[in-house]
């Protein structure tokens, strides 16, 4: 069962949602004394990343990591890395652990080596921040990549994978669906009536066509926070 909050304006949606991603990761840190946060790149999150930023709790043990990441340099402009950095771990979460998935460097290995070297640090989340593309993509399974059917597939052995977007720039590594399904609290952020649309259509038939729908069916836990105005 989906939960679904809507806000009038984005920055309404990012402080309700940073509110809710702190008391989650309090609950972890409270019961095994380290919680696991994962969150998406883009330009979407930036006003959720700098609220939580904020929140008053036990960061030193927290870790924090990402649900996909480009193949390039962490100093690259795509770099969600440097996102993430910029953005998130400023302010009291300065103190948190960073999990990456690609290494610092001015060059990044081949894919097969790439993740291969993500996975000898992986962590499994607490709570896993998610975003949506127009074409129903989350993290980076998108429709039609290559990788597309291991990503989906509910038996795939690895966490993380690595994906080729057939309409994005920059190879990537991405969570698995079977993955994001073993994550207690799922969170999917999403912005404006375009977006809103697109997701209603995966949320009623949920297929590879958008991988998105497939996620929330497979969370155990999963909830939309929906911002009415970009």
């Amino acid at each position: 069962m989906t939960d679904f909050h809507t806000f009038p304006t984005a920055e309404a949606a990012a402080r309700a949602l940073s509110k809710a991603v702190a008391q989650h990761l309090r609950d972890a840190l409270a019961a095994k004394g380290n919680a696991v946060l994962a969150v998406s790149g883009g330009r979407s999150p930036l006003a959720f990343f700098r609220a939580l930023s904020q929140e008053d709790l036990d960061w030193a043990n927290v870790a924090v990591t990402l649900a996909d990441e480009r193949l390039v340099p962490t100093t690259h402009p795509d770099s969600n890395t440097r996102l993430v950095r910029e953005n998130l771990l400023q302010n009291r979460a300065a103190e948190a652990q960073w999990i990456a998935l690609v290494a610092d460097g001015d060059t990044v290995p081949p894919p097969a080596e790439a993740v291969a070297a993500a996975l000898r640090l992986y962590r499994r989340a607490d709570v896993l921040v998610l975003g949506m593309g127009g074409d129903g993509h989350t993290a980076s399974l998108f429709p039609d990549a290559p990788q597309l059917s291991d990503g989906l597939s509910p038996d795939y052995p690895q966490p993380l994978l690595h994906v080729s977007p057939p309409a994005a720039p920059h190879e990537r590594i991405s969570l698995a669906l079977a993955e994001i399904a073993r994550v207690p609290r799922v969170y999917l952020a999403i912005a404006g009536a375009d977006k809103l649309a697109v997701y209603r259509r995966a949320e009623a038939k949920a297929s590879a066509a958008l991988p998105v729908g497939l996620a929330a069916a497979a969370a155990p836990s999963f909830a939309v926070y929906y911002a009415a105005d970009v």
